[in-house]
């Protein structure tokens, strides 16, 4: 009995050590092994960026250094809603494919950390480096939840680290904050680049309503220079998340400068989105001649987007094969607040748009601001049915396929009056509608699939207006992912960017022809894209 007993005791304790292995430690519950299959859950995205477990929001400290394209974002590890921000971090080396790394900075005696950007401190300007070893330096607002809660207005304060093995591990400046708060209720959200003709770095900094600018020779003491944009944008609500950069005008030996702002609410289809505005900088104070809203993307799916900083032109000589040189690489949040909390995700939430390059054209008298996929993508795209398409009037071509919601779409035309209707054997429906008459272009997710889990994700159609994309034939790109779509129209002069959840994959396109003559899509192609984590694992990090 004796040894029966000890058994006993023995197999409790080694069934309680196993069971504690599968604790999620957050949220202290049981984990079904046999769900524990990261990456082939339903509604995960295939070949966008999502993290391997719990919450994320906006993409932080985008930056490219030795080979290396650092992505962190705002991070919690204990739940799959909003909790205390930490950055989590993630490394690539081609922007398509992706590793997860270890949590880089953790919430401290100063605050939560919220959002913020990364620069590579190539001249030593801080000290924390050496010339032939400079530093990453991250700049982030610090988040301090007691002093919210005492209902102070001076809970936000800008700190910076730092790391000296390419992101891998990271020391907090002893002396943070190194931008204190005067009492303004929403300071944050700092984006860093260096001023080479200055030589000086510049940091956009929200203020509510507005736009600060400040300047610093080593990142540590910071001088406020001017403001921006209290009678100018959208103000529906709060400015989050700016990013201030140079663009070469397209086909002209002209520069402008490009200015992201994001808003929630206040966006044009609802809830969170971001403006852009073109302008001049001239070291100190950032001016427009722009009088009406330009938006970078208006589907309801795309917030928070900030870009990679670029180091000096030819900085890395021929050392790197994947050195962006001097591409403005965009990757922005694919959710929205209003519902962003409850999307019917169980392990994860949320997911990263596909990496867009930012080109700046003058369209006619209108500076338009382009995004487009990064060409790295079409690495995991492959053809499977290609063929020109001619459709007459009032009929209805239908295209099958296995599986739309991990695929491309692509063709030419020069008609604008057609519908895409996205279809599977459930009857779930996913509208894309092209009208002549309006010159618009409409998302209608309203029969989609899942959509009662939050009232404001399918209360209305996504209307883009298209006045300005002229008579010449143009590109519809469409990538479909397993709950999400983005629509790049004339190569990213106009693009829609939505979470889609439909009970079943859609796996039928019928093209509706709303013209009075006959329409012609050339080189109609669908490419089925290939997952990115194949390669993922079981373990959570």
């Amino acid at each position: 009995m004796l040894y029966s007993k000890q058994s006993n005791l023995l197999i409790c304790i080694f069934l309680l050590l196993s069971a504690c292995k599968n604790v999620d430690k957050g949220k202290n519950l049981m984990v079904d092994e046999s769900e524990n299959k990261y990456y082939q859950e339903p509604y995960r995205p295939q070949f966008h960026f999502s993290p391997k477990k719990m919450w994320m929001n906006d993409p932080n400290g985008m930056v490219y250094h030795k080979g290396v394209y650092h992505l962190f974002y705002q991070y919690y590890p204990e739940d799959i809603v909003w909790g205390p921000m930490h950055w989590g971090h993630a490394t690539s080396k081609d922007l398509v494919q992706w590793e997860h790394k270890p949590i880089a900075l953790y919430p401290d005696e100063n605050g939560l950390i919220f959002s913020g950007s990364a620069v590579v401190d190539f001249a030593n300007t801080s000290g924390f480096g050496t010339l032939d070893n400079p530093a990453l330096v991250a700049i982030f607002t610090y988040h301090l939840m007691e002093g919210e809660k005492a209902g102070r207005t001076d809970f936000q304060t800008q700190g910076i680290a730092y790391s000296l093995d390419n992101g891998d591990t990271w020391t907090k400046f002893e002396e943070n904050p190194v931008i204190g708060n005067n009492g303004i209720k929403d300071f944050r959200d700092p984006k860093v680049f260096w001023d080479d003709i200055n030589h000086a770095w510049v940091m956009s900094l929200v203020a509510g309503d507005h736009l600060q600018l400040w300047s610093s020779n080593d990142l540590k003491k910071w001088t406020k220079l001017s403001e921006f944009g209290k009678k100018q944008g959208a103000h529906g609500g709060v400015w989050e998340c700016p990013d201030l950069f140079k663009l070469k005008v397209e086909g002209a030996d002209e520069e402008k400068w490009v200015l992201l702002i994001s808003i929630n609410p206040g966006a044009p289809n609802g809830g969170s989105g971001t403006q852009y505005f073109i302008g001049d900088f001239d070291g100190a104070k950032f001016t427009t001649k722009q009088t009406r809203e330009k938006w970078i993307d208006w589907g309801t799916d795309n917030y928070a987007g900030v870009t990679y900083n670029v180091l000096p032109k030819d900085f890395y000589g021929d050392t790197y094969s994947n050195d962006p040189e001097q591409d403005r690489i965009f990757i922005g949040w694919m959710s929205n607040w209003a519902y962003a909390r409850e999307t019917p995700t169980k392990k994860w939430r949320s997911a990263m748009t596909v990496p867009r390059k930012l080109t700046l054209k003058k369209i006619g008298t209108e500076y338009e601001l382009i995004n487009y996929p990064v060409s790295n993508l079409n690495n995991i795209i492959h053809s499977e049915y290609k063929e020109t398409i001619q459709i007459p009037a009032d009929s209805i071509q239908s295209v099958p396929f296995k599986n739309y919601n991990q695929s491309q779409v692509k063709f030419r035309t020069t008609t604008k009056g057609f519908e895409l209707v996205f279809k599977n054997d459930v009857d779930d429906e996913l509208l894309l509608t092209m009208n002549s008459e309006k010159e618009t272009f409409v998302l209608d997710r309203r029969t989609s699939g899942k959509i009662d889990f939050h009232e404001d994700f399918a209360s209305g159609v996504q209307t883009m207006p298209m006045n300005n994309l002229g008579q010449a034939e143009f590109e519809v790109r469409i990538l479909m992912d397993a709950s999400s779509i983005e629509v790049f129209i004339n190569e990213g002069q106009y693009v829609m960017t939505a979470q889609v959840f439909p009970n079943k994959a859609f796996n039928m396109l019928d093209i509706e022809n709303n013209a009075s003559g006959t329409i012609i899509l050339n080189d109609f192609e669908i490419s089925k894209v290939a997952s990115i984590w194949q390669d993922v694992g079981n373990t959570p990090n």
